[in-house]
């Protein structure tokens, strides 16, 4: 990154300056990311979890508590990560101008606030009419200032070439992302006008909810797995017309789901699903080695694991579009594809790229990695296959079970948090190669 820096003009000194300045801004989304997966967001729903367990009753949780508990994990983990992951762009477009960096950090600090106040409205309910509408406002301006920055930064080279495939993808679920918070911003003011509890009511939670994962989250992991799946783990280059019509299959289930069409939505995302998977050739042998060098070799494992999560999470849609009754079956739908897929690619590809994204540092354990995807995925198992004949048959087991599950995934959840923060006390390369010239 120094090197790309130096090369678009400015001074070596000021490039390295700059250079560990958007690394510590990124490294605040970052750590900042993972203080919300893990109290307000994991924490949260495993307390949730428990507490519907030991009444055996799905309805039996407040809805604000629930609502707080998912915001806190998209738009405070996931969402986080992509905003910083956003900001460490720039340093691939070009000379990175000190007021992209004071707009990161003012991005920061609204963005942050905004998902904190929310989460405490949900939790708490004091004075939700208030920081309810006022965390969204923060939340859309924290956005709309990150993606001013980013848009306004030209890439070296001139910005006439043609987007590829990864950009596009990621380019339509940004848009998309800002529509969500458009109808967050809305939701919140009418629920803090009309409502009697900091929640969306039932019907519109189900719309945002589709939107925000499946619009915004899962499109956005499509496109960096276009860009960086050839290279991590040696795929053949993504199909380009097939991504395209996944992304289109998967605009019309959002339109048809946001309208109420609940079937012909579910079959639009198993469609889009399995177009997505098979245009990155995920289930395909891989045609050059697996770049491992720093993590756990099961690396690639886990990735196609994630899209087998992703395909499950959309035929549930469509089995609970006919037979759910107490959400159980379009819960164990969005714990598939939120955990199962989401934070299945991010604790996998995440422990590859963001040690590296601040200061070119190195993994911690290798070991700790697989442990926390490995408890992952059996605590996700036992969730999505007690979840449905728990809350839809009352079967006394699987009650049981949920609690387990729920620790066993606040557990990887830990490891794996634990394993990313102590990388960042590693000494950064830029500095040690800094330190090396002044030698």
């Amino acid at each position: 990154m120094l090197t790309q820096i130096s090369q678009n003009g400015a001074p070596p000194n000021e490039a390295v300056a700059r250079a560990i300045s958007l690394q510590k801004l990124v490294t605040a989304f970052i750590c900042t990311g993972l203080f919300f997966l893990v109290l307000p967001g994991t924490f949260l729903g495993v307390w949730n979890l428990i507490a519907v367990s030991a009444h055996r009753a799905a309805h039996s949780l407040s809805p604000a508590w629930v609502q707080a508990h998912g915001h806190a994990q998209m738009f405070g983990w996931i969402g986080t990560f992509i905003i910083g992951i956003g900001f460490f762009s720039l340093s691939k477009m070009g000379p990175v101008a000190p007021f992209a960096i004071t707009r990161g950090w003012w991005s920061w600090i609204l963005w942050t606030t905004g998902v904190a106040m929310r989460w405490a409205a949900g939790v708490y309910a004091w004075q939700w009419q208030i920081l309810m509408p006022a965390s969204a406002v923060l939340e859309l301006a924290g956005f709309l200032l990150f993606y001013r920055t980013v848009r306004r930064h030209k890439p070296a080279g001139g910005g006439n070439r043609p987007r590829e495939t990864w950009m596009q993808v990621v380019i339509a679920s940004t848009i998309i992302f800002l529509l969500v918070l458009l109808l967050n911003c809305g939701a919140a003011i009418f629920v803090a006008l009309k409502g009697a509890a900091p929640a969306l009511p039932a019907g519109l939670d189900q719309r945002f909810l589709l939107l925000a994962a499946w619009g915004f989250l899962v499109p956005t992991v499509w496109g960096f797995n276009a860009r960086w799946l050839p290279v991590f783990i040696g795929l053949p280059q993504p199909n380009a017309c097939a991504m395209m019509l996944a992304l289109g299959a998967l605009g019309a289930a959002l339109v048809t789901g946001f309208v109420g069409l609940s079937l012909p939505a579910s079959l639009l995302l198993v469609a889009a699903s399995a177009l997505a998977a098979w245009s990155l050739h995920v289930f395909r042998p891989s045609v050059q080695p697996a770049k491992t060098q720093g993590i756990h070799p099961s690396f690639p494992h886990f990735i196609r694991i994630a899209y087998v999560w992703l395909l499950a999470a959309a035929v549930l849609t469509c089995w609970a579009a006919v037979a759910d009754v107490n959400g159980g079956i379009i819960g164990a739908s969005r714990h598939a594809v939120t955990v199962g897929f989401l934070a299945t690619m991010v604790f996998a590809i995440g422990s590859r790229i963001l040690p590296s994204f601040c200061g070119h540092r190195v993994l911690f354990s290798k070991n700790l990695m697989f442990t926390s995807l490995l408890l992952l995925t059996i605590g996700c198992v036992l969730r999505v296959g007690c979840e449905i004949p728990a809350y839809e048959g009352n079967v006394a087991a699987a009650w049981g079970v949920l609690p387990f599950s729920a620790v066993l995934e606040l557990t990887a959840v830990g490891i794996f948090a634990t394993n990313v923060v102590v990388s960042f006390f590693k000494k950064p390369a830029v500095q040690a190669a800094v330190q090396r010239t002044a030698a």
